[in-house]
């Protein structure tokens, strides 16, 4: 009762402790509304809805925050008031014909919406809370997510104020976004990583568009041909727009509603509507709706974009996909950093770290402060799905976006396909449909991606299927790959009018043939002029720009459809003739040095309680560890004993059983076994990190239980390295001896880091670092004050072989001065070159220990080399007992059968044979093979 009233108390204190804590810093806000011309049917004077975010301190730079479509000012308020709590001005509004801003919606009409946006940029210049460059020009970034993505590189691309950008998951050309289409007759241009053939006579992508149309058919501030505002009505949303809204931009407030008006045009422009109604109406877009699509894109612009640009694309975004993201980094004229992310329209908004991301790339380039973000690729790779349930990711950096600036082209890698020549048949109607997305469901699943892959589905009769081999080693896609097909039309069934419609995809398949498509990605293309006879037509097709990593035992397959339910099809039904061109499916790969994610961390409130708690419990059981530590004085000196220890879990699995070893000082000892061995069990149980089932480990005559003193004189780098990606590894370094509560002056900070050897990459931030590098520091971290013992789980993983040797060189080092280290390994050859003494455990049973010579020598092996290897062989195959004696060489191998070497050594001596040199036969790698059972490969 005590206990857990104290528990209670504990719990409550940190919450009163963190709700005592420093405030963000204040953020004033002001609502304005602006006037700017109106257009063709709309009154004179139009209206914005501004609001004004105003930092702790002014004046200071601005950056215009550009809403998505369906959105209003109230969307981006979250992304503005990070911004301003970050010391910027922040000025958002609703875009004409959304929220409370009356006019008509353009899709970003140079005349209406950039030329609102140059409008506001005149607003700021004359706010004594904005910094200038000089009369009329203040210092002023700009960034938005899709609608104002787009609307970041025309207002930048039209206004040379603008001192930089950052566009978010946005097109280049609505018309290619909107109306595909990704083969050409020549081979595509692939420079780039993501590069679309971007051709004319696209497919309409008519769930999206349908979207969109939604969203701009009610809402508040309409203003009628008359020029009388419509009334705003209530704050309650219509269903449908709300949910339209909500799949373009992802969940989050919005503004004021309204009720939806009469006018079939709903808010949109008179040439806008009539665009979506010639394209709805005949599946095909004509020459005035695509110079409209074409006259509201950036590709108009982006050639005169000469502002740092930092361009952040979705890997899970059917929407706009990253070869969208590939033609705007292509066409700027100024530097470029190019971010793909997990997110997009179907995998949600960008977390905090490219958020903070985003924030230092402002802080540089408008206020001058903190390091250069440079012109660098980062890429998301998302891997398996965590306990918790989230996705492991870690992200690959490269020097610059390859193909762009004078960097070197992307490199691709030819993989194999297999499948002979298929009929595919378009149904009348083209229903029903293959489904490959979902449009709108993407944003509900979110980082499910998994999930959302796995919905794909393939209508037999409608598919031809060209499948890889099995892969021996991870393909990392990075981008868009390229296949040359052949396709032809079945003689009797003529193509439509517009040619073949198609629809490509890249699955990745397991090892048990569970598929799915990575983005839930598909490449509708068309192939127009297909003749009626029969004759074949080569086209280039590219495939979608993805991220995936397809493990060893997965193969690729590449589908073609006939069908898709996001897309229009041609009602007329047609068969096709679909092979391959070239066996080769080309695959971009984007070499990269990698960092890996932190599981996102829980609320604040739920850490400090959980630290209270262990606190807690630390004090109540402080007195039973005293007691149950009973010193032993005779192994004061040995830094660790380990009898009988075993650990067995719920349901009778044993990890580990009766082990029983002993490590003296000075060793450096390996702890070799294969998976599943308990290795990494024995090891958690010594850093007191889980208890044992039973059995004893001692460290300097101590017993070994959480929180035990003695384990101050243990480093360890065990369950990974769980550096704050924000700080540099510096300052993780100085965190975590600050947390050892010992002075500064025992941590040896100097020499950890010169171990570490990073150079003056220890004063950059940790979310910087490759996996080598990580590994160095933390490594480095684990020797701070010296440990008399030290543990180290993989210390290799991630470095190259010089840095292997120079730490093979360092724990050798470390060893010779008195002090312990024990390493868990999977590299036998590196624990046979840095290891004195080995452990080898199998199904959590110690089966070997001892000096690596006397491991490797165990099974009688011999190898002499002799001056006269004949004479050497026929003196051995004449004594008792020895057995498979061969020459190679200048060498002879035998089997001594447990002879020692010296009355082998004898007997080649006294048959006048000179023995330059003598040894086992055996490395650690067969030895530890014949150990756990399996047969070493000759």
């Amino acid at each position: 009762m005590a206990a857990g009233a104290l528990v209670a108390a504990l719990a409550a204190a940190g919450v009163v402790w963190l709700n005592t804590g420093d405030e963000p810093p204040p953020v004033a806000t002001a609502d304005q509304v602006v006037d700017v011309p109106g257009g063709p049917g709309e009154a004179p004077t139009v209206r914005l809805d501004t609001r004004l975010y105003l930092p702790e301190s002014t004046p200071a730079p601005a950056v215009l925050v550009a809403h998505g479509f369906g959105g209003s000012k109230e969307s981006v308020d979250d992304d503005a008031m990070e911004l301003a709590r970050r010391g910027f001005t922040v000025l958002t509004w609703s875009a004409r014909g959304f929220g409370r801003s009356t006019g008509r919606i353009g899709l970003n009409s140079p005349e209406h919406e950039v030329a609102d946006a140059r409008a506001l940029v005149d607003w700021l210049a004359q706010r004594p809370e904005v910094v200038t460059d000089g009369p009329g020009d203040p210092r002023v970034g700009v960034t938005g997510g899709s609608y104002g993505g787009a609307l970041s590189l025309l207002l930048a691309g039209t206004d040379p104020r603008v001192d930089t950008l950052v566009p978010l998951i946005t097109y280049n050309d609505l018309g290619q976004a909107l109306v595909p289409n990704s083969a050409q007759r020549e081979p595509v241009d692939a420079g780039t990583p993501a590069v679309n053939a971007f051709a004319d006579d696209g497919v309409f992508k008519r769930s999206w568009a349908g979207i969109f149309f939604a969203a701009g058919m009610g809402g508040a501030g309409l203003a009628d041909p008359a020029g009388d505002a419509v009334e705003e009505g209530t704050e309650d949303d219509d269903a449908a727009e709300a949910a339209a809204a909500q799949a373009v931009n992802g969940p989050g407030p919005r503004g004021g509603g309204q009720q939806a008006p009469t006018d079939p045009c709903g808010r949109f422009t008179p040439a806008v509507c009539a665009a979506y109604a010639q394209i709805a109406q005949t599946g095909q877009a004509d020459e005035a709706t695509m110079a409209l699509l074409r006259s509201v894109s950036p590709a108009t612009v982006t050639g005169r974009i000469t502002q740092p640009t930092m361009l952040v694309q979705g890997e899970q975004d059917t929407l706009f996909g990253l070869d969208q993201a590939d033609a705007t980094a292509r066409q700027l004229a100024g530097p470029v950093k190019v971010v793909w992310y997990t997110g997009g329209h179907d995998g949600g908004r960008p977390g905090p770290e490219l958020r903070a991301e985003i924030g230092e790339w402002f802080d540089f380039h408008l206020r001058g402060i903190g390091s250069d973000p440079g012109t660098g690729f980062e890429y998301a790779v998302q891997g398996a799905l965590r306990a918790q349930g989230s996705p492991s990711v870690r992200t690959v950096t490269a020097p610059a976006y390859p193909g762009v600036g004078g960097a070197a082209p992307v490199q691709r890698r030819p993989v194999p396909l297999a499948g002979p020549e298929q009929v595919v048949v378009n149904p009348p109607g083209g229903n029903p449909a293959s489904i490959s997305s979902m449009p709108g469901l993407g944003s509900v699943i979110g980082s499910s991606s998994r999930l959302a892959g796995r919905l794909a589905v393939d209508l037999p009769g409608q598919s031809a299927r060209f499948r890889s081999e099995a892969m021996t080693q991870q393909l990392l896609i990075a981008g868009a790959s390229t296949v040359r097909l052949r396709v032809s039309a079945v003689p009797g069934t003529p193509p439509p009018p517009g040619g073949a419609v198609l629809f490509a995809k890249v699955y990745d398949l397991d090892a048990n043939g569970v598929r799915t498509l990575p983005g839930s990605a598909v490449s509708a293309f068309r192939v127009p002029d297909l003749p009626a006879d029969g004759a074949p037509v080569e086209v280039t097709v590219t495939l979608p720009g993805i991220v995936r990593p397809v493990e060893t035992d997965h193969s690729v397959e590449l589908v073609v459809t006939t069908t898709d339910q996001a897309y229009q099809m041609p009602a007329q039904p047609a068969a096709y003739r679909v092979a391959l061109a070239s066996a080769d499916l080309a695959v971009p790969l984007v070499a990269g040095v990698g960092s890996s994610t932190a599981p996102p961390a829980g609320p604040l409130i739920g850490i400090a309680v959980v630290v209270g708690l262990v606190v807690l419990i630390g004090v109540v059981a402080y007195v039973r560890r005293r007691r149950a530590d009973r010193f032993e004085p005779d192994l004061a000196d040995v830094p660790l004993v380990i009898e009988d220890l075993s650990k067995e879990y719920p349901g009778g699995l044993k990890a580990v059983s009766d082990l029983s070893f002993r490590v003296e000082s000075g060793q450096v000892l390996g702890l070799l076994g294969p998976n599943g061995a308990g290795k990494t069990t024995t090891l958690r149980m010594l850093m007191g990190l889980i208890q044992p089932t039973g059995g004893t480990i001692r460290v300097f005559g101590h017993s070994v239980r959480p929180g035990a003193p003695v384990l101050s004189r243990i480093g360890s780098f065990v369950e990974g390295a769980g550096f704050l990606p924000h700080l540099t590894g510096r300052q993780n370094m100085e965190l975590y001896w600050a947390a050892t509560g010992r002075p500064v002056e025992e941590a040896h900070f100097a020499e950890a880091l010169e171990i570490a050897g990073l150079g003056g990459a220890v004063d950059r931030r940790v979310r910087t670092y490759s996996q080598g590098m990580r590994q160095r520091l933390a490594i480095a971290q684990a020797m701070l004050g010296f440990p008399d013992l030290m543990v180290l789980d993989e210390p290799t993983n991630g470095l190259d072989p010089p840095q292997i040797h120079q730490m093979r060189e360092v724990l050798r080092r470390y060893a010779s001065t008195g002090r312990t280290v024990l390493v868990s390994s999977h590299l036998l050859a590196e624990v046979e070159q840095t290891c004195d003494h080995v452990v080898v455990m199998h199904r959590g049973r110690l089966v070997a220990a001892g000096t690596v010579e006397d491991i490797v020598a165990g099974g009688g092996e011999a190898t002499f080399r002799v001056d006269d290897p004949q004479a050497a062989a026929e003196a051995l195959r004449g004594v008792g007992g020895v057995d498979g004696v061969t020459v190679d060489g200048d060498l002879v191998h035998a089997d001594l059968d447990g002879m020692p070497r010296s009355r082998a050594l004898k007997v080649l001596v006294d048959a006048g044979v000179a023995v330059e040199q003598a040894g086992p036969r055996r490395r650690l790698e067969d030895a530890f093979l014949q150990l756990v059972g399996e047969e070493p490969q000759r």
